[in-house]
């Protein structure tokens, strides 16, 4: 059984920052930016000075820059080497955060506000919910324990959080429906927030799933025969496309009835041979527990949950394949 979430000392350390830095982790998703940006709007209005960021890449995803409180976004290098208060969201470990890890170092104290299992507890006071569907939620909550009240602006941030970590509620868990309703009685338009955040792609989207996914390779012997299916992201693919264009790619390569675990292997932009790997799986046909990814990726450098979890890794796409069938082992 998982201990209590102690909301109270996520307040205690909020509710006393004289400065605070909101830390979003490396190729951001909305969940992440979502509640960055209103736990930002929250200490603004409570007059305290804060600054939102994330290291990587050099500009916010196209899609999230509709999100209330993007003026508190600053790059990497206006991040100021020390701060009363540091807050890291939506981050399973300190190597998330990127270059600015070496931020934490410098705070005066340093919250950890995450929902992932695999979370190595980094910072002085963690509170972290693995039964939470996103950190949007858990953030909600850390909201009402504070008694700061949830606007329209603030709503806005956290459904887009909810709806993504959710996959538009299809993996939603006990409370996320009524979080959702709650949200959109502040007048929010959800339609607007799920089209802007997963439902628009440029033309160029269409070209490079065609490439990447006639790349989709089938293993069905991995993973003690639960079966791997993996598809591989070069450079090459990259021009004219979004991160948020790559980011989809998982969602459906996961929909291969022939295997349990699906994998992406995402090469960067700037540096060959350097990846990021996506990993889903779920559960048996009967019921019962499917492959824990989360404990694949810890493995490999990374981390996430039991059934949606990445890491980070360098070489050859060949080499990152075998490596992985390894670890599936």
């Amino acid at each position: 059984m998982n201990e209590p979430v102690d909301l109270a000392a996520a307040v205690s350390v909020l509710d006393t920052a004289r400065s605070a830095t909101v830390l979003c982790h490396v190729q951001p998703d909305a969940d992440t930016i979502g509640s960055g940006l209103a736990l930002a709007q929250v200490l603004h209005r409570r007059g305290v000075p804060v600054r939102v960021s994330f290291a990587e890449p050099a500009a916010l995803p196209v899609s999230m820059r509709s999100l209330p409180g993007t003026e508190f976004l600053v790059p990497p290098a206006k991040v100021p080497a020390e701060v009363d208060v540091l807050i890291a969201v939506d981050c399973g470990s300190a190597g998330r955060l990127g270059s600015l890890r070496d931020r934490l170092d410098g705070a005066r104290v340093s919250l950890v506000l995450d929902h992932h299992r695999s979370n190595t507890r980094f910072g002085s006071v963690n509170v972290v919910d693995e039964t939470a569907e996103s950190t949007a939620g858990l953030i909600a909550r850390v909201l009402d324990a504070w008694g700061e009240p949830i606007d329209r602006s603030i709503a806005h941030c956290l459904f887009a959080g909810l709806v993504t970590d959710t996959g538009s509620f299809k993996w939603a868990r006990p409370g996320s429906h009524a979080l959702a309703e709650r949200l959109l009685a502040t007048g929010i338009d959800d339609a607007a927030i799920t089209r802007t955040l997963m439902d628009t792609h440029p033309f160029a989207w269409l070209p490079m799933l065609s490439r990447v996914l006639s790349s989709a390779q089938l293993n069905p012997a991995a993973a003690k025969g639960a079966g791997l299916v993996y598809a591989v992201v070069r450079q090459a693919d990259l021009t004219g496309v979004r991160s948020e264009e790559v980011e989809s790619i998982i969602d459906l390569i996961r929909t291969t009835s022939e295997a349990q675990v699906a994998a992406v292997f995402k090469e960067s932009r700037t540096s060959s041979e350097h990846w990021t790997v996506s990993l889903r799986s779920h559960d048996n046909a009967d019921g019962t527990l499917g492959v824990d990814v989360a404990q694949v990726a810890t493995a490999l450098g990374g981390g996430g949950h039991r059934y949606a979890a990445g890491y980070s890794t360098t070489g050859t796409a060949d080499h990152l394949v075998a490596a992985l069938v390894a670890a599936l082992a």
